[in-house]
């Protein structure tokens, strides 16, 4: 009795830890990768979704509050900063590809973030959704760390806005080899521009794991994609909301 006393003691410690939950997040990317591998890299394996999904159901099992849990995970939080300043090198790197096929790549650019934001902005507005998630899918067309950087400056929940690019990033890099490969688009930069564009790090994440030149340019239009919503999403959101 007194050793399981003992034990309880002990997970009554490290369920309350920081630490558990940077390991739980760590261990669960950690399983997601693993399936994804054993999958033979299936989109709709895709390794985020599944950490996701057990982070979820673990914390919850555990009856974890998410407060407790973002004081641990917040180290990993702490990242998307130098992970957005880092976006310049692809950019730096990409300059040479960018001139070799400026036209196309910058109207898939143009293209992909209107049609991001009018789009969803549009269904959420049709279905009748809350205010505040209306205007928290202006911003997350771009990746997360920026996408949170933009709701702050329109006055948006940043964790809100967080969720959904996330989810946009998720549900990006699982369909976006199937809406390709139904377009016929075998070159790989015409496949790894779109796909950075419309579902940022981890689309971006998936095509690196796929070719390298495809991850190249899904990198250098991530980054451009970057750059230019976090100039132009805040000015489009208060002329359409003025």
């Amino acid at each position: 009795m007194s050793q399981n006393n003992s034990i309880i003691e002990v997970w009554v410690y490290l369920s309350g830890s920081p630490l558990l939950a940077l390991f739980i997040t760590l261990a669960a990317y950690q399983a997601g990768l693993f399936v994804y591998q054993k999958c033979k890299q299936n989109p709709v394996a895709n390794p985020v979704a599944i950490a996701v999904i057990l982070v979820a159901s673990f914390i919850q099992i555990i009856k974890m509050p998410y407060a407790t849990y973002f004081q641990g995970a917040q180290f990993i939080h702490f990242l998307l900063g130098s992970a957005t300043v880092s976006l310049a090198l692809p950019i730096y790197r990409g300059l040479n590809r960018l001139k070799s096929h400026l036209f196309p790549l910058m109207i898939s650019l143009i293209a992909g973030g209107v049609t991001s934001i009018l789009s969803a902005v549009g269904i959420a507005t049709l279905l009748g959704a809350d205010k505040s998630i209306v205007v928290a899918m202006y911003s997350k067309s771009v990746t997360a760390p920026i996408a949170m950087g933009i709701a702050e400056r329109i006055g948006v929940s940043p964790t809100l806005t967080a969720i959904f690019a996330v989810t946009t990033g998720i549900l990006g890099a699982i369909l976006a080899p199937f809406v390709l490969n139904s377009l016929g688009m075998k070159s790989w930069w015409q496949r790894g521009f779109p796909t950075g564009v419309a579902a940022h790090g981890i689309g971006t994440s998936w095509a690196f794991s796929i070719n390298h030149e495809a991850g190249a340019y899904a990198s250098l239009a991530m980054g451009m994609h970057g750059i230019v919503g976090a100039l132009a999403i805040p000015l489009l959101f208060h002329f359409l909301n003025s």
